[in-house]
């Protein structure tokens, strides 16, 4: 059978991108709501055509590493405050493309009932990276326990501080290792779903202040390349994830049933 350019050309252009079509949506996320929520998405798109795979990480630095590298499509684990800085600070252009769950974060202690009863020095765990640390920071602020200097920064850190009337001495502690210096520090700044993760539903209900809100910047946001944001795939799973009651069973399931730990801001 004789073939001409333009029709090879063709049929070699379907061929690839059937090929395409046929591959599994690559998530990557981390492990709690995120990753439970998002299993039932795949499980939905599944039914509706769509294969997903699901991609769990530990490290707050290797689903954006391999979503450069192209080893995901998509993932599903930072808010936005995250991603501005792993893009300027690795000269990147990930885009986010749409917002999921928000988790509330808060101040705990093993040791003190409220914050009054902290003492002159206490010891305050906090994450060291630098967007989640601007949140711990302004958790801090918000409950009364630090003033920030008049120019400090929207993502403001420790050196931003202007006042700390206890003296409270901080230790920065890797995200994912948060939950864990509970043992260690006085209060620690943690998300609930850091604690609840960690097995601290007691802990978690039990907090000393809670940063509640809905709003998107401190959501956890859907994130791709730019070179992918109108991949069909990745719209319908996002379509499919904020659409599902599903999905919004499992948060709030993940969530202990408890709705003051979390919000959906799509929703609003």
């Amino acid at each position: 059978m004789k073939f001409f350019p333009a029709l090879t050309a063709l049929l070699l252009s379907l061929a690839t991108l059937g090929a395409a079509q046929a591959q599994p949506l690559r998530v990557g996320v981390t492990p709690g709501s995120l990753a439970d929520s998002a299993q039932i998405a795949a499980r939905e798109a599944k039914a509706q055509g769509l294969e997903v795979q699901i991609v769990e990480f530990t490290d707050w630095t290797l689903p954006n590493t391999a979503l450069v590298n192209r080893d995901l499509d998509l993932n599903y684990y930072q808010h936005q405050a995250f991603l501005d800085t792993f893009n300027r600070e690795n000269r990147q252009d990930l885009r986010a493309v749409a917002v999921g769950s928000r988790g509330n974060i808060g101040i705990f202690s093993k040791r003190y009932k409220s914050l009054d009863s902290l003492p002159t020095g206490a010891s305050v765990a906090l994450a060291n990276d630098t967007s989640n640390q601007a949140r711990a920071i302004a958790t801090l602020r918000d409950a009364g326990l630090v003033t920030l200097r008049a120019n400090a920064p929207q993502l403001a850190q420790i050196d931003d501080i202007a006042s700390n009337p206890k003296k409270l001495k901080f230790i920065e502690v890797a995200g994912p290792q948060l939950a864990r210096a509970l043992d260690d520090a006085d209060i620690t700044v943690v998300s609930l779903g850091g604690l609840l993760q960690a097995g601290q539903l007691e802990t978690a209900r039990q907090g000393l202040y809670y940063s509640v809100g809905s709003d998107a910047f401190w959501a956890i946001h859907f994130v791709t390349r730019a070179d992918n944001v109108k991949d069909a795939r990745v719209r319908k799973f996002i379509d499919i994830y904020q659409q599902s009651q599903a999905v919004r069973q499992q948060i709030h399931a993940s969530y202990a049933n408890e709705s003051r730990f979390y919000s959906l801001p799509w929703l609003k």
